[in-house]
Order: C-alpha cells, then structure tokens, then sequence
C-alpha cells in the first residue's frame, strides 16, 4: 500500500494550542525553579511528548520516546568528561603564562580551542542523530551508526575554510556541513540523500555580509578625517560634524536594525534550500516560509518576551515548532508496506555535548 501525497492538502499538520501547551510549559518552569534547574531535562521531554504527539504526517500522529534521564545522562557526561578537563587545563594554561612560558601556554589554548570546536561538531551531529533515534512514526524510527567522530573533523576544516577567504565561504561550509550530516541519517530501512546547492545562497549572504563592512569602512574614513584635523573635531566644521553624526545614527541603524534583518532574510533562503535538497527513498522535502514570514515571526517572538517580562520565552518552543511544522511539506510516494524498522544503534545518552563520548560509541 502506498500513499500518494501530491493529492493532499500538506503533508505535514500540526494540531496543537498554545493553551494545552501552556498546562506544560507554567508546571515545567516552576519546577525547574524549584529544582535549581535540574527538572528542565524532563521539561524538555513533556515538551517534545506533546508537541510530537500533535503533529500529523500523512494522517499518522509522530511520538517522542525519548526519556528526561537520557538528557540528564548526557549532562552530567559533559560536566565530568569535559568540563572538569577544561577548567583544569585553563588553569594549567594562566600558570604557564605566569612562569613566563607563554609559548607552552599558547599551545594549551590552541589545543583546548580545536577539541571545543571539535566537540561542538560532533554535538552537532549527536543531537540529530539522538532526535531521529527517538522519533517514531507508524512505530518506524530513524537513527544512524556513524558515530559522528569524521563529521567533527570535517566540521574543524570546512568551518576554517569558510572562514580564511575573509568569510565569503560561510555559505559553502554551512551547506556541505548539512548535506554531510544529513546523509549519514536515515529513518526505516531508507538513508536520506541531502544534495543542497550553496551558490544559489551568495547574492543573500552578500547582502549580509555588506552591512558590517560598509559601517566599518564608514568609521574608518570618519577616523581618517578626524585625524587629517589634526584630532579635533571641531576643526571639521558645522557640515563637517553633522555628516557625521547622520554617520553615526545609519551605523548604529544598520548594525542593530539592518544587520539582523539581513541575517533573518540569508537564514530563511538557507533552510529553504538545505530542506529543498533533502530526500528520503522517493520523498522530496520543502520549506515554504520566505524572508518575511522569517521576519515577522521573529518580531512576534520579540514582542510576546518583551510585553510579558521575558515569561513568554517559554512559549517558544511551541511557537518555533508550530512555525516549522506549518512552512514544511514533502512530495512523492510512502509504500507503507516497504517500511521496516529502522536497524541503526540507539544511543543510550542524550544531546549533552558529551554524546559526542557515549560509552557505546567509545
């Protein structure tokens, strides 16, 4: 038996409310208070168990099984196999610095700096595969067996890469990154095949990565003049010094204003694009929501946090998921009949940074 979803309204419904979520979200945020914190690993799983069981796909409601414990795990693992480490090495590294030896001591900074970035990959990598791994649907889970220790030195050398050529690369880091995670995942007995385009993001990404630069040529030839007055600036005249000033509003405009709009506007052509590559068997995959949709809900998000004293914030994760779950869609055939379960391992921790060291995997 096969579903046919070019004939459906979409693919993917979410049936949730903000006031069924909210008997989660007040309970869990006082009790992480009382707690000191501790209870938000469970919150976070009431959290997902809702808005999971909320969402539809092709009539068949998805569900979280993933376990407050596991989060609780993998927490617990960073601090002991990660923090711990880091603050002695840090330490190591100031006494170093105080005997004098300030090469040894570069050198500890270096190395600490690379396994940060080189467990930020795999953390990365963990949190989907731990997500797929917990999520069901038609009692098919997804899940995969790369342990993810080659995707954290791709993602030391694709990330520096972007970087070096003045950051005009970021865009071709940001989509290999993603085709290269997601095609070591799969759900059932499928594997998903990510083979997004990172040219189509440049004319975006340039709008973005203009509007620092163009502030900063601004105030380096403000300086410039300045200097060329001998360092006062009442030697530049009326005209001189309101020029200035109208400088100095579009540059404060342009960074706190301009800037995160241009970032909001190059992230949504970016998802757009990594969702549009994704593929699973005969499943194609696509994000509808555009720069606008991006800007809106985020000037929503803002404005609900500011006008209730930063309580909203815990409506977010409802808000963030019913967005992603209203823009997606996916095209093509599901033969129900192919599916089998999903034979990946299932990593006992959860998306602490330290997943990335599961016993299981080590």
């Amino acid at each position: 038996m096969s579903e046919d979803l070019s004939q459906r309204h979409s693919a993917f419904r979410f049936h949730g409310t903000w006031r069924e979520f909210a008997g989660i979200a007040f309970p869990n945020l006082l009790l992480t208070i009382v707690t000191l914190g501790i209870y938000r690993f469970w919150a976070t799983t009431r959290e997902r168990e809702y808005l999971w069981g909320k969402t539809d796909f092709i009539d068949e409601r998805l569900e979280w099984t993933g376990k407050g414990m596991e989060l609780f795990i993998g927490f617990i693992m960073v601090f002991f196999l990660l923090g711990l480490p880091l603050i002695v090495i840090q330490l190591v590294s100031q006494g170093l610095i105080f005997r004098g030896e300030t090469v040894i001591a570069a050198a500890v900074t270096l190395v600490m700096f690379l396994l940060l970035f080189y467990l930020t990959g795999l953390a990365y990598f963990r949190a989907l595969r731990y997500r797929l791994s917990r999520t069901y649907w038609r009692g098919i889970r997804g899940g995969s067996d790369d342990p993810g220790f080659q995707y954290g030195l791709s993602y030391i050398w694709r990330s520096f890469v972007g970087w070096l050529p003045i950051f005009l690369l970021v865009p071709w880091s940001m989509i290999s990154l993603w085709n290269e995670r997601w095609n070591a995942m799969s759900f059932g007995p499928h594997r998903f095949s990510a083979n997004a385009e990172w040219k189509p993001l440049m004319r975006r990404y340039l709008l973005f990565y203009l509007v620092p630069f163009l502030v900063f040529v601004g105030a380096v030839a403000f300086g410039i003049a300045i200097a060329a007055s001998g360092g006062q600036p009442d030697a530049l005249g009326g005209t001189g010094m309101a020029i200035g000033g109208i400088l100095l509003i579009f540059a404060v405009l342009a960074m706190y204003i301009v800037l995160p709009l241009a970032a909001l506007a190059y992230y949504s052509k970016y998802f757009r694009l990594a969702v549009g590559g994704l593929r699973l068997h005969d499943l194609e995959f696509e994000f509808r929501a555009r720069a606008p949709d991006w800007i809106l809900f985020f000037l929503a998000n803002m404005a609900i946090i500011i006008c209730t004293l930063g309580i909203g914030y815990i409506f977010m994760p409802y808000r963030n998921w019913k967005f992603f779950i209203d823009h997606m869609e996916a095209y093509g055939e599901v033969n129900i009949d192919e599916l089998t379960q999903s034979e990946t391992i299932v990593s006992k921790h959860g998306e602490g940074l330290l997943d990335a060291f599961d016993v299981g995997a080590i």
